[in-house]
């Protein structure tokens, strides 16, 4: 071997590992300390929630598909009960539409509160990690004050909104917002004048706007690299029309930019907040009518979330559940970047591009193909397939089940 090949090493990161906050495998090929070569695989939290959103009506699935994220699950409701409604033909009341609205922004903010933290703790910026989580708490009081939860908010319904806005709960959040503003504009400072911080964020995975097209990234670390592309404003939902959102775009395209990107968009949700109390409509919570059945067909519904373009595709048989329910989520779109921008860095700065696309392993609820020999090609498991390979499975390391004959199991 010549000294160029021994001196290159595969640097295993996960499925765990203390910079990664859910499981997934990296491989990072380095000559010296910098990375040549990088490969990723997920699905290692996959956990069936398309799947179990089949067996459910369309009601019980949005409170499944609800919980495919923790940080953004008031926007997985509002893509799945869009499609619902749409394929429905319901209309929904104006104001459900704004205080839907009111919610993802306050998700938004708590996201990007929340990520500004963990960024800064992977950065060894511990003292901005603490205070940022502090702030954090206030958001969540907010959604609280309206839903009577802090992560899982349960406020959508087909055809409308569970919970209306008081005067109090108003009233609230124009306080908590003023506090959160002048936090934020902290922070900004922070992040674009801290020397500390600008030794791992400034120039470090610099991605081009031609190299974010070629990508297909979207969301905030697309708007860092001067792509213009959000859903709020190029295919408004909900009450966008009315209340619209700005696009905060930054042309440098590296990590500092993907900071202040997401930064500047937490201040342009407390202006639209403020927009939308202002002028909230009057009106009901919900449609007047809401079928238990949908007829058969098929919608496709995109929305905004905190990371990027959310996707969902759902089918409609015509009975009392959906027939399928495909979700792409942000991240998908985004690991590739993390895969092409680490190469030509050193090892250190991997942890801080990985962050920098605010990934969420769990929201890329993938299967796992298994092809085995004599079986034929395409073949997949039933339910009662899966659970009886599983029962047999663990008679067998009990030793619960020795006079078991071939035929009794599955072959595999």
């Amino acid at each position: 071997m010549n000294a160029s090949t021994t001196d290159r090493f595969v640097i295993p990161i996960g499925p765990q590992h203390p910079a990664l906050k859910e499981p997934g495998h990296f491989e990072f090929t380095v000559e010296g300390e910098t990375v040549i070569d990088a490969t990723v695989r997920l699905g290692y939290a996959h956990r069936g929630i398309e799947k179990g959103a089949e067996g459910r009506n369309w009601t019980q699935s949005l409170y499944l598909l609800e919980r495919i994220c923790g940080i953004c699950s008031h926007i997985h409701s509002t893509a799945y009960v869009i499609g619902v409604e749409q394929m429905a033909e319901v209309e929904v009341p104006g104001r459900a539409q704004a205080i839907r609205e009111v919610i993802a922004e306050l998700e938004r903010i708590h996201s990007h509160m929340l990520w500004l933290g963990v960024a800064a703790h992977d950065a060894g910026f511990d003292s901005l990690f603490m205070y940022t989580w502090r702030d954090r708490e206030t958001v969540m009081d907010l959604l609280e004050t309206i839903s009577g939860n802090r992560v899982h908010y349960s406020a959508n319904i087909l055809g409308g909104v569970k919970f209306d806005l008081t005067d109090e709960a108003a009233a609230a959040i124009l306080k908590g917002i003023d506090f959160l503003e002048e936090r934020t504009r902290h922070y900004r400072e922070v992040v674009s004048q801290d020397a500390f911080f600008l030794q791992r964020t400034r120039n470090v995975g610099t991605m081009t706007r031609e190299e974010a097209l070629q990508l297909g990234v979207v969301g905030p670390t697309a708007r860092a690299s001067g792509v213009a592309r959000d859903v709020r404003v190029d295919a408004p939902y909900i009450a966008y029309n009315e209340f619209p959102a700005q696009i905060q775009l930054l042309g440098a395209g590296d990590l500092e930019a993907r900071f202040l990107v997401r930064i500047d968009e937490m201040l342009d949700c407390y202006r639209l907040i403020r927009e939308l109390l202002a002028g909230m409509p009057a009106g009901e919570l919900t449609a007047k009518r809401m079928p238990r059945k949908l007829k058969p067909g098929e919608v496709i519904s995109r929305v905004e979330a905190p990371r990027g373009e959310l996707f969902y595709y759902i089918r409609s048989t015509g009975g009392e559940q959906p027939d399928r329910v495909k979700v792409r989520t942000p991240t998908l779109c985004n690991m590739g970047s993390v895969l092409t921008q680490t190469v030509g860095h050193n090892l250190a700065d991997v942890p801080m591009i990985l962050v920098g696309i605010d990934p969420c392993f769990s929201c890329n609820d993938r299967a796992v193909s298994v092809r085995r020999a004599g079986r034929a090609e395409g073949q997949a498991w039933s339910w009662a397939d899966l659970r009886r390979y599983g029962i047999n499975y663990y008679r067998r390391q009990l030793n619960l089940d020795t006079d078991h004959r071939p035929t009794d199991l599955l072959t595999y």
